[in-house]
């Protein structure tokens, strides 16, 4: 196992996902259960599968694409939606 990759991708991952609309919705959801076990379950499940899915169209698209030009295109695209979030008139 590479654990460079490993570390950097949990990294990554965690931080962008703190404070996310996916934790605030796990959040919102264990405040109003009963069974805390259950939702943990269901998110970790759903983040896994989210991530399996972007896992096998990132590997797709490589066999196409530059890894190169995919981690430019992708800083690309969060420099536009970091714009835009700035831009939008207060919503």
């Amino acid at each position: 196992m590479d654990w460079k990759l490993f570390v950097s991708t949990f990294g990554a991952i965690f931080i962008a996902e703190l404070g996310d609309k996916t934790q605030l919705a796990a959040l919102s959801l264990s405040a109003g259960s009963s069974s805390k076990l259950t939702v943990f379950a269901g998110s970790a499940l759903a983040l896994v599968m989210s991530s399996a899915i972007a896992v096998a169209f990132g590997e797709g698209i490589s066999r196409f694409v530059s890894p190169v030009w995919l981690r430019r295109a992708a800083g690309a695209i969060f420099i536009l939606l970091g714009i835009l979030y700035i831009a939008r008139k207060g919503d």
